[in-house]
């Protein structure tokens, strides 16, 4: 797990529980350097002081809060930490709530906290009171140099504290333009409901996190090494024309669309359509009509043609050119 980011204790009532925090995800994303493409060499970015213009090493570097125009108040950690010493080090616990009262907007950043040294008795006790009401503590606590609205929160053995924006760093909806359920614009019939439900229903399955991965990230790193085979390291691909944008005329047939999806959809998707009333069939799309033979085309050419293909092997029979209509749903 590595070194603790942050020690300090979780503060209700009249208990103190002695904690440290460790990060609880971790950064997967593409590390990519940036180059000079004149000789691919690695750019780099020195810190420099902008009164001389001369390059300033990590040891000469302290903080500042700018107060008036190019006027600075230094502050070191010492005074960080000084500011409020019960803020810097304490996760101050000042209610609980039941957890599906805060929106999953409002979760921001996890981090594991494990019991300190002489901790671990009222570190259960918190643990498994927090299991036993249903609810997550609501906190604040102070990392850097930053105070954090934050909930505590029980995920197996391990309580995690998960950081939480305040409500006025969410912006508002207001001025999106977002269909009411009133609206005639988007309108939508019980059939389709119904319909989109059995979707749903087909697509259900158990949480298991360990079938979803980035494969984005996978591609990426296929085509790195397939450009290193080809030793096109150096190569820089340019962007292609773009594609005339789709026209914006074209009416979606929503109801062709969900049946289309139920009928790609196995299983329970199937059987849920299959409750369906035998009335709804009717209302679906007509197929689309095959195409017919050339009216040059004589009898006996395409009774010649018919025969040929009777002699053949099963196996080798070619497809017929066009579909067969859908065949109609089973009744339930």
């Amino acid at each position: 797990m590595g070194r603790s980011l942050w020690k300090g204790a979780i503060s209700f009532g009249l208990v103190h529980i002695p904690v440290e925090m460790y990060p609880a995800v971790r950064d997967n994303a593409l590390d990519l350097t940036m180059l000079d493409r004149r000789d691919f060499s690695p750019v780099g970015f020195k810190r420099y002081n902008k009164g001389n213009n001369k390059e300033v090493v990590w040891d000469d570097i302290v903080k500042g809060y700018e107060y008036s125009d190019g006027e600075y108040v230094v502050l070191s950690e010492e005074d960080l930490r000084r500011a409020n010493p019960e803020a810097t080090g304490t996760i101050d616990i000042l209610a609980f709530v039941d957890a599906e009262t805060v929106p999953l907007l409002y979760y921001e950043q996890p981090y594991y906290l494990a019991p300190g040294k002489g901790g671990d008795k009222v570190y259960a006790l918190l643990r498994e009171t927090l299991r036993k009401v249903g609810k997550i503590g609501i906190a604040t606590v102070v990392i850097r140099v930053k105070q954090h609205l934050a909930a505590l929160v029980c995920e197996g053995d391990t309580i995690v504290l998960n950081t939480l924006r305040y409500s006025d760093e969410i912006r508002p909806a207001d001025e999106l333009k977002i269909p009411t359920a009133k609206s005639k614009t988007a309108a939508i019939s019980d059939k389709e409901l119904k319909m989109a439900m059995a979707l749903v229903e087909g697509m259900s399955e158990d949480w298991e996190p360990e079938q979803y991965h980035d494969t984005y990230r996978e591609d990426i790193l296929a085509l790195v090494e397939k450009k290193v085979k080809a030793r096109q390291t150096k190569t820089i691909t340019m962007p292609e024309k773009e594609k005339a944008p789709a026209s914006k005329g074209n009416v979606i047939d929503l109801v062709a669309l969900l049946q289309q999806s139920l009928g790609k959809t196995p299983g329970k998707g199937k059987a849920a359509n299959d409750e369906d009333d035998g009335d709804e069939d009717e209302e679906a799309p007509p197929p689309k009509p095959r195409k017919t033979a050339s009216k040059t085309t004589s009898t006996k050419a395409v009774a010649k043609s018919a025969a040929k293909t009777a002699v053949k092997p099963a196996a080798k029979t070619k497809a017929a050119p066009a579909k067969a209509a859908p065949a109609r749903r089973k009744a339930a």
